[in-house]
C-alpha cells in the first residue's frame, strides 16, 4: 500500500476502530475515554463497522448473507445496501453522538477526497469487497491538527468510483500504518482474544500464529488479528483488542515482550 506523503509533523496519534455491535452500546462513560484521550494530547482518528444495522437492512430486503474467512461476501445487490447504511445511517450517528459528548467530529467515508482508494479483494471468492491501496494522508493530518476527530465509515472507493465494502479491522489497520499511529485500538463487544475460555491480557504475533493454526481464533477475529500483526510489523508500537471499557488483550511484539 502508498500513502500520499504528508509535509507536516505528526503529534502523537490513537486510530480507534469500533466494532458494529460495539456501536450499538455506547454510553457516557465511553466518550469520556476519548476527551481524556484528548485532554492527553493525543490525535484520534475513529474508524467504524456497522454489521448489526447492515443485518437488519438486507433482512428488510430479503437478502441472506454468509462469510468466508470472517468477511462478508458482498454482492452487487448489497454493496448499494451496505453503502447507503453505513455512509446514511450509521456514520451520522456516530459522528452525532460525539459532538453531543462535547467532541469536534466529521463525517466520512473512502469516497472523500479519495480518502480510500481501494480495489477489489478477490472478486472471484468476496465479490464487492475491496482491500486498500492508497489513503489520502494530508486530509487526516489537516482534520486532527485542527483538533478534529476524522470519524470514517469503511467504504472504499475504486479509482472508476465503485464503491466497496471494506473489514472495518483492515480499514484501521491500514489507515494506523499510512499515518504512522502510536497506537492502534479495536473495540469490540468482547474483551479481547480469549482461547480456552478465558481472556489473554498479553499475547505475541508467535502465539496468534499458533492459535489460528490451532482452530482456537477463528471467523471474524482472524482479520482483526492479522491486521494487529501488520501493524506490529510495519512499526507501530501498541496494538490492542478491547471492549467498550477500552480494557482487554494488548499485541506486543518478541522483542518488546523479552
Amino acid at each position: 500500500m502508498t500513502t500520499f506523503k504528508s509535509t507536516h509533523l505528526t503529534a502523537r496519534k490513537m486510530v480507534i476502530k469500533l466494532g458494529g455491535s460495539t456501536l450499538e452500546g455506547l454510553n457516557e462513560a465511553f466518550f469520556r475515554n476519548f476527551k481524556a484521550l484528548q485532554a492527553q494530547g493525543i490525535q484520534l482518528i475513529i474508524t467504524h463497522g456497522g454489521g448489526p444495522a447492515i443485518n437488519r437492512e438486507l433482512a428488510a430486503a430479503g437478502i441472506t448473507s454468509h462469510t468466508v474467512n470472517g468477511l462478508r461476501v458482498t454482492s452487487e445487490e448489497m454493496i448499494d445496501i451496505v453503502q447507503s447504511t453505513l455512509i446514511g445511517k450509521v456514520n451520522p450517528a456516530l459522528v452525532h453522538e460525539l459532538h453531543a459528548a462535547g467532541i469536534t467530529a466529521i463525517g466520512l467515508n473512502g469516497f472523500d477526497n479519495a480518502l480510500l482508494t481501494s480495489d477489489y479483494l478477490d472478486f472471484t471468492t468476496y465479490q464487492y469487497v475491496g482491500e486498500v491501496k492508497q489513503v489520502n494522508v494530508d486530509i487526516l493530518n489537516m482534520l486532527t491538527e485542527a483538533g478534529v476527530v476524522p470519524v470514517i465509515a469503511c467504504i472504499g472507493a475504486t479509482e472508476d468510483g465503485q464503491a466497496l465494502n471494506i473489514n472495518g479491522d483492515t480499514v484501521a489497520s491500514e489507515i494506523a500504518l499510512a499515518v504512522g499511529a502510536d497506537c492502534l485500538l479495536l473495540v469490540t463487544d468482547v474483551a479481547g482474544i480469549r482461547i480456552n475460555d478465558e481472556y489473554q491480557t498479553e499475547v505475541t504475533p508467535r502465539l496468534i500464529n499458533c492459535w489460528i493454526s490451532e482452530g482456537h481464533i477463528y471467523g471474524g477475529m482472524i482479520p482483526k488479528v492479522q491486521g494487529a500483526l501488520n501493524c506490529l510489523q510495519a512499526g507501530i508500537p501498541s496494538v490492542q483488542i478491547v471492549n467498550e471499557t477500552l480494557t482487554g488483550t494488548t499485541i506486543k511484539s518478541e522483542e518488546l515482550v523479552k
